[in-house]
């Protein structure tokens, strides 16, 4: 306490501006008498509060301005509660009171006894600013308890105006004449005026998220609720913003607040032709979508192209769709055709320019455009009457293939396709396979069909745990090298949990425990890095080891009871729809128990009408179908909503149909791969590929002889396509497939038939053959596949 009475006492003899003296007050309460970081700064500035005390004269010539400035507080009525004040701070004097001077703070606690005084008025309600005035009102009195009224009355006045200097944030003594023209200036100018420092500093810190926030939603607009993340480029990575290839180095991907990549590395290489793969609703096609509206940091020169959406319906015939697709070609066309106009008047000073044209034109190969563009719709199942054939006269999936045409004849630096086979039959998924088998420049493909994916691909991107891998190789190569890697991830993980288990039975805690092996694989991973890497890995935390998750999916469909044959047959069947050519004309087709058959041809022909005629669900116009009295038939049909009740969840749809226990609906659901979350979910939610998979479901629970298949595997991931060849392979009951999946015609050994000429024919050879017949019929080369 003493030494703190002599601190005071050393600053009256230096008869320092009682304004100055607030100046010192300001900072953190310090009850062992240590001078604040503002009394050091009050202490080196002498000179300044000199010149301060020598402007008290002029603040009191202006008394109606610093009425102004109290913003409508009373001046008598404050008058009246000063000379309280003073009569009270006489009697504390003796104490010490380095008071927190801080906008918007509560009264110390040697304050707190007063009552009937300014405190107490500010206790009712009383602005921030003016419990900053009155604050340091009482404060001078305290040190100048000697002094007459009157002058203490004027201390009070001039501190007021100090007190509102320093409530502007300012740390320099200054005239009471630039305080008051400061405080005009910024009171204009700035916002902030009346915060702190820190306040402002935290009020422009989030100013500046906000901004940012706003900024990276106006551009993933397009996303819905997707919210994007990337590393700075680093100034290497700026110097090759004109490279051809992409490398975006730790983003992160959010959706609807699922993480789907975090601090994952994109690498796309020039030329490379790469297949995305990974189990459904993980994120590829999200991916995909980012790349293309540019929400990643994508080199500028690089032109991205994702085809996903089908084109207009319009008038405009399909060849002239895909050719309007070339905006260059279609400009220099236009030009060409203004310049000869110009230059059949005589004017002979456009001859050079078109000269240039005439070498672009040739060039980009203009003159070869629509042969080019007809070969790519001839390969995609386009008779040449489709061809000339005006948009709005095709159904969405004919004109999703003109839009897959529009995209392969633009040839963009780096075309990305999702799922390309979905809208495809097994003649336009053959020739597709084919052409991009000689695609030069750098392809990105999202697709379930493990063959195509093993005769395109050059390199394998795998999503898994929210980060992308990369393999060297087709589908089939990336296949074995996973398969290693998990059976090493698995013995690093028994390691791991060997160590944590010996640690523990030494006396560690499993906390302790858990540090010290997360100690050692730190120093494991860091091994053999360099000091730059070292240091940015030892940022992020090292986490133990995780239990390797197989994701595997398991179909099976119970065995049936033998029948004899002929158990299901059409007999000399016409078919056609009204109004539309026949489809099929005496017609002979029969099955017994061992069959395993592929309807195959391309779109339109009626293997989709084959089947509905063997179900039952369609009458032939002439003819029959005959079936054993005692077959049941398994259909599944791609059109889910015709045998789904889209109002129930999957649970309650098995147990209506099979009158199932609650219990054994559900295991049935999960055998096929649905996610338990999903058993009670309303089925008109699900997704397609958690739709086939309640459909494959009620196959199963029906106990067919006789499995009828119309494109089984359009929603389905690959683990899941794989699982459902295993599945029909081990059946011992009849089966008749309608897929573009060659894999799946291949693994399940299936015999081809053919719908063509309105009949149904087996083809001799095997899928091989049938390739090199159908891509001959189109006029193509079969390309000899060479292992990247």
């Amino acid at each position: 306490m003493p030494k703190k009475a002599k601190e005071e006492t050393e600053w009256v003899d230096t008869d320092v501006a009682p304004g100055a003296e607030k100046t010192v007050k300001k900072g953190k309460k310090d009850k062992k008498g240590k001078k604040s970081f503002f009394e050091e700064l009050s202490t080196e500035s002498k000179p300044e509060k000199v010149d301060e005390a020598a402007g008290k004269d002029n603040q009191t010539k202006q008394p109606q301005k610093k009425k102004e400035r109290r913003k409508g507080k009373g001046v008598d009525a404050a008058e009246k509660d000063d000379e309280d004040v003073m009569l009270t701070l006489k009697k504390l004097s003796v104490q010490a009171s380095d008071e927190e001077d801080e906008p918007g703070i509560i009264p110390s606690k040697g304050n707190k006894k007063m009552t009937g005084n300014i405190f107490a008025a500010l206790s009712q309600g009383q602005s921030d600013d003016e419990q900053d005035l009155d604050e340091d009102d009482d404060k001078p009195a305290t040190k100048k308890g000697k002094r007459k009224e009157a002058e203490q009355q004027l201390t009070v006045d001039e501190n007021k105006d100090d007190n509102e200097e320093d409530g502007e944030g300012s740390d320099i003594m200054m005239s009471a004449e630039d305080v008051i023209a400061q405080q005009a200036k910024e009171g204009a100018d700035d916002p902030f005026a009346n915060l702190s420092k820190k306040e402002k500093k935290k009020k422009k810190k989030q100013m500046e998220y906000e901004r940012q926030v706003a900024s990276v939603r106006a551009q993933n607009a397009l996303e819905g609720d997707f919210s994007v993340s990337q590393a700075e480029m680093s100034s290497r990575q700026a110097m090759l913003e004109n490279a051809s290839d992409i490398k975006l180095e730790k983003f992160s991907i959010s959706a609807h607040g699922k993480e789907l990549f975090v601090n994952a590395d994109l690498l796309i290489v020039a030329g490379r032709r790469y297949g995305l793969v990974g189990p459904n609703g993980k994120g590829k096609t999200t991916l995909l979508k980012h790349i293309a509206n540019r929400a990643l940091s994508i080199p500028p020169n690089i032109d991205v192209l994702l085809c996903e959406q089908e084109v207009v319906a319009d008038d405009t015939p399909a060849v002239q769709a895909v050719l309007k697709a070339d905006t260059r070609r279609l400009k220099l066309l236009e030009e060409e055709k203004t310049l000869q106009a110009r230059l059949e008047k005589g004017e002979d000073s456009v001859a050079q320019r078109l000269e240039k044209v005439y070498e672009e034109l040739r060039v980009i190969g203009a003159a070869a455009a629509e042969a080019k563009a007809r070969r790519i719709l001839a390969g995609l199942s386009f008779t040449p009457e489709m061809q000339n054939r005006p948009t709005k006269r095709f159904s969405g999936g004919w004109r999703m293939r003109v839009s897959l045409a529009r995209a392969l004849f633009m040839e963009p630096t780096l075309l990305m396709l999702d799922e390309p086979t979905n809208h495809l039959d097994l003649n336009a998924v053959i020739w597709l396979n084919n052409y991009l088998q000689s695609w030069k420049k750098t392809l990105l493909i999202v697709s379930h069909d493990q063959s195509f994916l093993d005769d395109v691909c050059t390199d394998i991107i795998h999503l898994d745990n929210q980060k992308l891998y990369y393999y060297r190789g087709n589908y089939l190569t990336f296949k074995k090298m996973y398969v290693q890697k998990q059976k090493e991830l698995q013995k690093q993980y028994d390691k791991q949990e060997k160590k944590l288990k010996e640690l523990k039975a030494g006396g560690k805690s499993t906390k302790q425990a858990e540090k010290q092996t997360k100690e050692a694989l730190t120093r494991k991973q860091q091994k053999g890095k360099k000091k730059g890497a070292q240091e940015e890995e030892s940022q992020e935390a090292t986490e133990l080891l995780k239990r390797p998750k197989e994701y595997t999916v398991k179909f099976t469909f119970p065995n049936p009871p033998p029948l004899s044959p002929p158990i299901l047959g059409l007999h000399s069947v016409d078919f056609g729809y009204e109004g539309q050519k026949p489809l099929f004309k005496n017609v002979d087709f029969g099955i017994d128990m061992d069959s395993r058959i592929c309807i195959v041809g391309p779109n339109g022909v009626g293997k989709s009408t084959l089947l509905l005629l063997l179900t039952g669900k369609l009458n032939p116009i002439k003819g029959e179908m005959r079936k054993n009295h005692r077959l049941k038939v398994g259909f599944f049909n791609q059109q889910y909503a015709d045998q789904l009740n889209m109002e129930e969840t999957a649970t309650e749809y098995l147990m209506r149909n099979f009158n199932l226990p609650y219990q054994d609906s559900r295991k049935c659901l999960g055998r096929f791969g649905l996610e338990s979350h999903a058993h009670t979910i309303q089925i008109s939610k699900l997704s397609g590929g958690q739709k086939a998979r309640v459909v494959f479901s009620e196959l199963a629970c029906r106990q067919p002889d006789v499995l009828i298949l119309d494109e089984p595997t359009n929603n389905l991931d690959i683990e899941s396509i794989d699982a459902l060849s295993e599945a029909i392979n081990e059946y011992k009951g009849a089966v008749i497939i309608v897929s573009h999946d060659a894999r799946l015609i291949t693994e399940t050994q299936c015999q081809l038939w053919v719908v063509e000429d309105c009949t149904v024919n087996q083809i001799e050879g095997d899928f091989d053959d049938y390739k090199r017949e159908v891509l001959e019929a189109l006029g193509e080369t079969m390309v000899n596949k060479v292992n990247p």
